[in-house]
């Protein structure tokens, strides 16, 4: 194993090409370095995808005609020389292709399928379409998000992200802990809605013990507390509060120069603590109430946008993001102190090593120069 790769350097993964969570979760797996090939769909066009789709970095990619006798035989071989199957088609998909997990773990027994869908491989909403909002309205992520109004979606690192991709990598890593005891590989059934249901576990726990009302805005976390809420500033930028803790709630109060006769916690005050919370931060710019509560433990921190982000001098240091073309990219997460992972320099572009792939599946020079020639396979 090169140490210096990442932790994940003896890991094979085959990714068969999606949208969204599947690529992300295969994006770490390959920044903790492993050995993962995108399997794109052989269309007109060539990739599915934009080659530019950060989603996509750091791992060589081919397109495959899977609807072909000779591209499926492509896909089994690279499988069979892998660890890891990635695939987030609808159910039934892989199966009518010929490379569902039956086929896949007769001939490699020690694979770890892993299927990442929506709404899961069965129940009522299986075959059906959606996207992250749509999940985390079902798990109840939805409803307990935004203002006392309406619902408002946080981007989509519900479901995708956070419910999808985050959940399929750990399943991933447990089959393969697993498999160590058992030397035998498994399906792992990753559903989003399961996943952004998961997310919502301390909420749910809060809600059964009489610590949450099913209303948003009214919670300690939701907004429903003045101390834990974001407020605008003379600039029009806003800063993020967070003092839960009665001695970081003190170091508020002490930095924005007000006292309060009501406690901290007496609900029947928190419209009044808001207003004049609101009105006090409405008096200074973001970067001046920043300055204000620097060095201390009032936990209040300007809301940065994209652009300022990266810039920020605890990104800067730790090196969260990294420059590409005009903009930033986060790096890998979390870090790791003999195995670091792929560093931003060692990023290969899409297409990158295809014919060495195949090579690596033991498909022979000539094998390989009729595939491409016939037009099985595409270097994407």
């Amino acid at each position: 194993m090169n140490a210096a790769a990442g932790p994940l350097s003896d890991l094979r993964v085959v990714e068969l090409a999606g949208i969204g969570p599947g690529p992300f979760a295969c994006l770490l797996l390959a920044e903790l370095g492993a050995e993962v090939v995108r399997v794109d769909r052989l269309t007109g066009t060539g990739n599915d995808t934009a080659p530019s789709d950060v989603l996509n970095r750091s791992r060589p990619n081919l397109a495959v005609d899977l609807k072909s006798d000779a591209g499926r035989d492509v896909v089994l071989r690279l499988l069979d020389q892998a660890d890891v199957l990635v695939e987030g088609m609808r159910p039934g998909v892989t199966e009518r292709l010929g490379i569902g997990p039956d086929v896949c773990l007769e001939r490699n027994p020690r694979l770890v399928y892993a299927r990442m869908t929506g709404w899961g491989q069965e129940g009522p909403l299986a075959l059906a379409a959606g996207h992250d909002i749509n999940y985390a309205a079902l798990s109840g992520a939805l409803h307990a998000s935004g203002s006392a109004e309406k619902p408002h979606q946080p981007v989509n690192l519900l479901a995708d992200f956070g419910g999808g991709a985050l959940y399929l990598v750990m399943g991933v890593l447990a089959a393969l802990h697993e498999r160590t005891a058992s030397d035998r590989g498994q399906v792992v059934d990753v559903a989003m809605v399961d996943g952004a249901s998961s997310l919502m576990t301390m909420v749910y726990g809060m809600h059964a013990d009489g610590h949450w009302v099913d209303r948003r805005e009214s919670n300690l976390l939701d907004g429903g507390a003045p101390f834990y809420d974001t407020y605008r500033c003379a600039d029009g930028k806003y800063v993020a509060v967070g003092a839960l803790e009665p001695q970081f709630y003190r170091t508020l109060l002490e930095g924005l120069g007000l006292h309060f006769e009501a406690g901290q916690h007496e609900e029947s005050a928190w419209p009044e603590h808001r207003k004049t919370l609101a009105d006090t931060f409405a008096t200074r710019t973001r970067d001046q109430w920043t300055a204000v509560f620097e060095g201390t433990d009032a936990c209040v921190t300007p809301v940065l946008g994209l652009e300022e982000a990266p810039h920020h001098p605890h990104a800067r240091a730790r090196r969260t993001f990294t420059r590409v073309n005009d903009g930033h990219e986060p790096l890998v997460a979390p870090r790791f102190s003999r195995t670091p992972g792929l560093a931003p320099t060692s990023r290969r572009e899409p297409g990158q090593d295809s014919t060495s792939v195949l090579a690596g599946a033991g498909i022979s020079r000539d094998e390989i120069d009729r595939l491409l020639s016939s037009g099985t396979v595409r270097q994407s």
